[in-house]
């Protein structure tokens, strides 16, 4: 089980600075407990497989590829990768880009779809 422990901060932290003014507290550790994670990538031959395994999962869980529409191109995962490092900073090198794309599009894209569909 995983455990995240977060101060408050942020927008909250201008109400844990009154109430610690009203009732002589700051603010404090908060410790969350995390279900084990089950969720995993389909396992491949492609060498994005092993990047997204390594670098994907840092930051979330497996199941995020799942939320995303079916059916879509290469350009569609290449643009959802570039996005993962330049919007939330995911720390992949520009190297990883195009074979986890090309993983994620053969394994869950239209490639995959069009793959099945034979």
């Amino acid at each position: 089980m995983r455990k995240i422990t977060s101060m408050l901060t942020g927008a909250v932290a201008p109400l844990g600075l009154l109430a610690g003014l009203v009732c002589g507290t700051g603010a404090h550790a908060l410790e969350i407990n995390l279900p084990t994670e089950t969720a995993t990538y389909q396992p491949s031959s492609l060498p994005g497989f092993e990047l997204a395994q390594t670098q994907c999962l840092i930051c979330h869980s497996a199941q995020y590829v799942r939320y995303q529409p079916p059916n879509m191109p290469p350009s569609f995962w290449e643009a959802i990768v570039k996005k993962m490092k330049a919007t939330y900073g995911a720390p992949l090198p520009d190297t990883d880009i195009a074979p986890i794309a090309e993983y994620l599009s053969k394994t869950y894209g239209a490639e995959d779809a069009a793959a099945k569909s034979k």
